[in-house]
C-alpha cells in the first residue's frame, strides 16, 4: 500500500507581504557579502525601504481578507499587526539611515592610525553611519514579527520567535561608541532570549503530549473534547505564556530590558521597544484567545497578578534611575502591564484596545528614542539625566517634541496614549475587571512623576555651560520625528478613524 502525502494547501497570494521582505532580507545577505563596499549603503537601503513599502503596499491590498493557508491565519488582528509592524519598521529605518555628527561636526570616526582590516578601519569605512549589515538583520526580524502575529500553530510560532529574536540579539550589539556596554547588552539578551525559547519550546511539547496536535484551534478542541484539566495541559500553558511574556517584558521576566535598552544603539532600541511589543502581544492574545479562550479561568488569575506586578515595578523603579534609556526601559515594563490590562479583558473590545494601544506606544518610542540619537556628548549618547538639564533653551523643538512623547506616555489628555489607557481600562471595565482598572490608575499616576521630571528639567532648570551638542538630524530623522509627533497628536485629538479600524479587526479566525 503506497502512502499518499498530503501537502497543505497554501495561499501564497495571501502571504505575499511576508514573501517579499524575506527575499528583500536574503537578498541582502547575498549584497552584504559580494558587493563591492562603496555601493553597497545604497543598495541596502534601496532594498529595505522598496521592499517594506512594497509589502505595505500588498497588504492594505488585502486588507478584509480572513483565510487559514497552512499553519498562518490570516485575519483582522494579523493584518492590521503586520501593517503596523510595517510602519514602526519604515519610520525605524529612517532613523538606522542617519548620519551622526560628534560635537566638533565630524563623522564618527576612529582613530587616524586605524589598522587596516581591523574594527577600527571597518568603522572609519562607515563614515558616520550604522554598518550595511544592520538592514538585512532588520528585515529577518521584521519577516519574524510578521509571522508571529499570524501563526497558528507552535511549530511555526516558536520558529517565528527565533527568526525575529536572533537579528535582534546582533543589532543589541552594534553600537560603536560603545562597545562593551552594547556587547553585554546583547550577550544578555541572547541568554535570556534562549531561557524564553526553552520555557516555549518545552510547554508546546506538554500540549502535544495532552492534544496530539500542534494546531492552537485543534488544541481548543482536544479541550472541550477533555475539559478536566491534567498536568501536561496546565503546565503546557504555564510554560509557553511564559516564554510569551519574556518577549514582553513583563514581571517578573523583565530583567533584560533596562540592559537591553541601555546598551543597545538609539534606533535599534526603538525599534525593538515598539515593534517586539506589536509582535508578542499579537501572539500572545492569539494564542491565549484561540487556543485557551474557552478556559480563561485558568489563566485570567496568574495574568491579573503579572499585570498588576508589571504596572507598579516599571513605575515604581522607574523614579528611582538618572538614564534616561534605563528610565524609558522600566516605563516599557509599566506601559506592557497597561497593555495587559487589555488581554485579560478577553473581549473584542479588548483587543481592539489593546491595538490601538500599540499604535500610539510604538509612534511615541519611535519618536522619543529618535531625539535621544540626537542629544549628544564626547561624541556618544548623552543619556544621563544631568545632560538634559536646559534642552528646552538648547533645541525648544527637540524639548517639545520629547515633552509630547512624555505626555503620550503618562496618558494626558490630547494624546494618543490618553486615548489608548482608556481603551484598555474600558474594555477591563466591562469584563468585570474594575479592580485592576485601579491599580491601572494608580500606576499612571506615579509614572507621571518621572514623565514630567524629564520636562522639568529640559524647561525649567538652567542649562550647564559645558552641556551636550544637539546633533542637526538629517532629512531621515526629521521625517522619522514629523511621523511620530503627527501620529501622537492625531491620534489623541481625533481618534476615531483608528478606532473604527481596530474594531473592525478585533476577531481571531479560528
Amino acid at each position: 500500500m503506497n502512502d499518499v502525502l498530503i501537502t497543505p494547501d497554501i495561499d501564497y497570494q495571501a502571504l505575499t507581504p511576508m514573501i517579499i521582505i524575506g527575499v528583500a532580507a536574503i537578498v541582502g545577505v547575498i549584497v552584504e557579502a559580494f558587493s563591492p563596499r562603496r555601493p553597497r549603503r545604497g543598495i541596502q537601503l534601496v532594498l529595505a525601504f522598496g521592499a517594506i513599502v512594497a509589502a505595505f503596499v500588498v497588504l492594505v491590498s488585502q486588507a478584509g481578507t480572513r483565510v487559514i493557508t497552512g499553519s498562518l491565519a490570516i485575519d483582522g488582528p494579523s493584518v492590521f499587526l503586520q501593517g503596523l509592524v510595517l510602519v514602526i519598521a519604515f519610520v525605524a529605518a529612517l532613523l538606522m539611515a542617519e548620519r551622526k555628527v560628534d560635537p566638533a561636526g565630524d563623522s564618527f570616526a576612529p582613530r587616524a592610525s586605524a589598522l587596516p582590516g581591523s574594527a577600527d578601519e571597518r568603522e572609519l569605512s562607515a563614515r558616520g553611519f550604522m554598518q550595511t549589515e544592520v538592514w538585512p538583520l532588520m528585515l529577518f526580524a521584521v519577516v519574524g514579527m510578521m509571522l508571529f502575529t499570524a501563526a497558528n500553530d507552535l511549530l511555526v510560532m516558536f520558529i517565528a520567535l527565533e527568526i525575529m529574536s536572533l537579528p535582534l540579539y546582533l543589532l543589541a550589539g552594534m553600537a560603536r561608541r560603545r562597545r562593551l556596554l552594547s556587547q553585554e547588552a546583547a550577550l544578555k539578551y541572547f541568554i535570556l532570549g534562549a531561557f524564553s525559547s526553552a520555557f516555549f519550546i518545552f510547554g508546546a511539547a506538554m500540549l502535544y503530549g495532552f492534544s496530539a496536535t500542534i494546531s492552537l484551534p485543534g488544541i481548543a478542541d482536544a479541550l472541550t473534547a477533555n475539559p478536566g484539566q491534567t498536568p501536561l495541559i496546565v503546565i503546557g500553558l504555564g510554560l509557553v505564556t511564559v516564554g510569551l511574556l519574556f518577549k514582553i517584558g513583563a514581571v517578573p521576566f523583565h530583567q533584560w530590558v533596562p540592559d537591553v535598552y541601555q546598551g543597545s544603539p538609539s534606533p535599534v532600541t526603538g525599534f525593538m521597544a515598539a515593534a517586539v511589543k506589536v509582535a508578542a502581544f499579537g501572539a500572545l492574545m492569539r494564542f491565549l484567545y484561540v487556543a485557551f479562550g474557552g478556559t480563561q479561568w485558568d489563566w485570567q488569575p496568574a495574568l491579573w497578578v503579572v499585570a498588576i506586578a508589571t504596572m507598579l515595578v516599571g513605575s515604581l523603579l522607574a523614579i528611582t534611575q538618572t538614564d534616561i534609556k534605563r528610565m524609558l526601559a522600566y516605563s516599557s515594563i509599566a506601559q506592557a502591564g497597561f497593555l495587559l490590562v487589555g488581554v485579560i479583558a478577553i473581549n473584542p473590545e479588548g483587543i481592539a484596545a489593546v491595538m490601538f494601544y500599540l499604535v500610539a506606544y510604538g509612534f511615541a518610542t519611535l519618536g522619543a528614542f529618535a531625539v535621544i540619537s540626537l542629544v549628544r556628548q564626547g561624541g556618544g549618547e548623552a543619556t544621563h539625566l544631568s545632560n538634559w538639564v536646559g534642552l528646552g533653551k538648547r533645541s525648544p523643538i527637540l524639548a517639545l517634541a520629547m515633552s509630547l512623547f512624555m505626555l503620550s506616555f503618562a496618558g494626558i489628555p490630547l494624546t494618543s496614549g490618553f486615548v489608548g489607557k482608556f481603551a484598555v481600562f474600558e474594555a477591563a471595565i466591562l469584563a468585570d475587571a474594575t479592580p485592576l482598572v485601579i491599580v491601572g490608575v494608580a500606576a499612571s499616576i506615579i509614572a507621571a512623576f518621572f514623565y514630567i521630571r524629564v520636562i522639568v528639567l529640559m524647561f525649567f532648570t538652567d542649562p550647564a555651560e559645558d552641556g551636550p551638542v544637539i546633533a542637526i538630524p538629517s532629512a531621515f530623522t526629521t521625517l522619522a520625528l514629523a511621523v511620530s509627533v503627527a501620529v501622537t497628536v492625531i491620534l489623541g485629538v481625533f481618534p476615531q478613524p483608528v478606532l473604527d479600524l481596530v474594531e473592525q479587526a478585533n476577531v481571531f479566525l479560528r
